[in-house]
């Protein structure tokens, strides 16, 4: 069964999100930290502070949709207020 994450990712320089979705996680986030993803190479440090996993692959591309609308952007910084202080 393949398994499917929406992850988010920090950037404390920018105070930025990144929202991503993958059905590999680890093999992602290296991706991200290596420099290999063109919108988010620029970015000297990324932290992985939240993600969802999903057995859907369209449940979890739609949490992705909605966690990148301005309303799941309020959300996440409500929810993780603590951690990207």
């Amino acid at each position: 069964m393949i398994i499917y994450a929406v992850y988010v990712l920090w950037s404390k320089e920018e105070s930025k999100f990144y929202i991503g979705f993958t059905s590999d996680i680890e093999r992602r986030i290296k991706e991200h930290r290596s420099g290999k993803v063109h919108t988010t190479k620029r970015y000297k440090s990324l932290d992985l502070i939240y993600y969802e996993k999903f057995v859907s692959e369209v449940d979890a591309r739609r949490r992705e949709k909605y966690l990148k609308t301005t309303q799941g952007k309020k959300g996440l910084r409500l929810i993780l207020r603590d951690t990207i202080k």
